[in-house]
């Protein structure tokens, strides 16, 4: 019986055994499930037939504003954002050889946030609010070529990367700090959900900024798979497989800038998705990153959906932000892997 399939195309190559692509299988299972169980579960209960025919046009006016304004959207801007936040993980994980890196550890997650909280503390009331999306893209970006100048010295090597993102991702969170201590109670309050991270509020302008994103990004993240692999075999062997080790560097760690930057533009500072997604993805999938991509993608979705759908219910009529829960579980786990990679620092 055959125990591993494989696909190759001119560009990448993926192996899986029978028993990952079964696990992938069940997890865009589960994806699909949530694109229903989002709009159906809340204070207002409907069944997903409801659901389906309002999407569609036929179901009631209360229920059309429920499910097309409000819960469709929250839903896959959910699932879009952690998505996006999952394969960041993964990229940058990979691009360093460390479990320990995402986003929000590493410093590309604090240069959104001190651009958007600087937007909200001196362009409140000048500049339009639906510009917040691009600072804290535009804030990503410039730190990460910040983070990525300071690391290089004839090349980048991952430990110089990591630790001056680490150091770099203090100095934005005294930044933070400080703006909100001296901008108003209103916009500090502002501040505080967004550096916390939400998706209330979510419209299907987050979806049209988000989703382009990750319809490019992800086939990008495959392709560059290959490179990962081999990366993880050390500099010297990776670039002996004929590996342009610093040009596919720069490409990846742009791409999970990008993929980060847009996630947080739209959800604001949600945190550890990006650090569990893909440890969850090895264990179900294995360590091939062509799989790995699309599966931190929908480990990513699951996560933040389950946690924004805690959010909004169980607390009702609390819309507790869904970065809360993240950071609950997220905090817990990220102990755990300095604890089991202890011997490795």
């Amino acid at each position: 019986m055959k125990r591993h399939t494989t696909w190759r195309t001119r560009f990448f190559s993926v192996q899986m055994d029978m028993r990952a692509i079964r696990r992938m299988g069940l997890l865009v299972l589960a994806v699909l499930a949530a694109c229903l169980l989002g709009p159906s579960l809340g204070n207002t209960m409907l069944s997903p037939v409801t659901v389906v025919e309002t999407m569609m046009g036929s179901g009631s006016g209360a229920n059309e504003f429920i499910v097309n304004n409000s819960r469709v959207p929250r839903t896959l801007v959910a699932l879009l954002t952690g998505g996006a936040l999952g394969v960041s993980g993964l990229l940058l994980q990979g691009v360093v050889r460390n479990p320990l890196a995402a986003p929000d550890i590493v410093g590309v997650t604090g240069g959104a946030s001190v651009a958007a909280v600087a937007f909200m503390t001196f362009g409140a009331g000048a500049v339009s609010i639906q510009w917040i999306p691009l600072a804290a893209i535009s804030g990503a970006l410039l730190v990460s070529t910040l983070i990525y100048a300071l690391a290089w010295k004839k090349g980048v090597s991952p430990i110089r990367l990591i630790l001056i993102g680490i150091g770099i991702s203090a100095i934005m969170s005294a930044a933070v700090t400080f703006m909100i201590i001296v901008s108003s109670a209103v916009t500090a309050t502002d501040a505080y959900v967004w550096l916390t991270g939400s998706i209330y509020g979510a419209s299907w302008s987050d979806i049209f900024t988000i989703a382009p994103v990750i319809a490019l990004g992800l086939p990008l993240a495959v392709v560059f798979s290959s490179s990962l692999n081999a990366q993880q075999l050390g500099d010297d062997t990776s670039a002996g497989l004929g590996v342009r080790i610093q040009v596919d560097r720069i490409v990846v760690v742009f791409l999970s800038v990008v993929l980060a930057g847009t996630a947080v533009a739209v959800a604001g500072a949600i945190g550890f998705i990006g650090l569990i997604a893909p440890h969850i993805a090895r264990a179900l999938i294995g360590r091939s990153y062509g799989a790995l991509v699309p599966a931190s993608a929908c480990t990513g979705a699951i996560l933040l959906f389950a946690a924004d759908l805690i959010a909004r219910t169980i607390f009702y009529p609390v819309d507790v932000p869904a970065g809360v829960f993240t950071a609950a579980i997220g905090a817990p786990f990220f102990l755990y892997l300095l604890f089991r990679n202890r011997n490795h620092f």
